[in-house]
């Protein structure tokens, strides 16, 4: 059994070291551009390296898959892994926001078992385990209920013209986040049409689900994790009623913008 106490707690501390260097509170921090205008800064790298060392202290068996470390694909071998973000929305982290997040899911057989979003910012911790719900700072939290599809809540900066009968709310950066507002019923439905990787939403998607919401890819499949392509196209989280109206909205643009798909880097 896995000490929670102990994740927590690293978990946490993750967070503490990232808003140690946070622009937001003050703190100067050195940033690039890793490639493809995807921003890294160096309190992503410490993060990244705090959680290798102590979640690998913690469950030693476990394989490791994040975004800021080489992939290794032995652990592809594992029956465990860990799937990390060490800051999602390194965006709204550098321009001083609150929109980002450490992000932290054990893996099983494809499946998250355990997953963490530690948002220090906005005095966040939100938990899920497989099948004991979702928690938002140890309170337990429920998805949107939302039946009709128009009028549905969307964190999103713009909508196309055929989503004009969908309402804007507000976006952070982190799409981990973004999940997590359809797991606290703060909005109705998430949607992206692009290619991402699994360590952006490993542990929001748990949340979700446990908090009672449908979660799918794009086309409206189930996601799987610790692919040896740890990508997959697109993602829909949302309230259960108006799961299969958001797959019929998006299925012409799903099957369009996924024939391409970009190399992996």
């Amino acid at each position: 059994m896995i000490d929670r106490f102990r994740l927590r707690d690293i978990c946490v501390e993750a967070g503490a070291i990232a808003i140690g260097q946070w622009p937001g509170a003050g703190h100067a921090v050195e940033s690039w551009d890793k490639g493809g205008d995807s921003p890294v800064c160096a309190a992503d790298i410490e993060v990244d390296g705090f959680l290798k060392q102590e979640l690998g202290k913690l469950l030693p068996s476990a394989g490791w898959l994040s975004e800021e470390t080489a992939d290794d694909p032995s652990r592809l071998e594992r029956d465990l892994i860990w799937v990390v973000d060490p800051i999602d929305g390194t965006r709204d982290f550098l321009r001083g926001r609150t929109g980002w997040a450490v992000s932290v899911a054990l893996v099983s057989a494809g499946r998250p078992l355990l997953g963490l979003l530690v948002a220090p910012a906005r005095g966040e911790v939100w938990a899920a385990t497989a099948g004991t719900g979702a928690r938002l700072n140890g309170v337990d939290i429920g998805a949107s209920k939302r039946r009709d599809f128009p009028g549905s809540r969307v964190p999103a900066d713009s909508l196309m013209r055929e989503d004009a009968d969908l309402v804007l709310v507000d976006k952070p950066n982190s799409i981990a986040l973004r999940i997590a507002m359809v797991a606290d019923d703060r909005a109705d439905l998430l949607a992206t049409l692009r290619w991402g990787f699994e360590w952006d939403v490993a542990a929001a998607t748990l949340i979700a689900r446990e908090a009672g919401a449908r979660v799918s890819d794009a086309f409206g499949q189930a996601l799987a994790y610790n692919k040896r392509d740890p990508r997959a196209f697109g993602l829909l989280v949302s309230a259960p009623a108006i799961h299969g109206a958001a797959v019929e909205r998006l299925a012409g643009r799903a099957e369009k913008y996924s024939v391409e798909i970009p190399a992996l880097k």
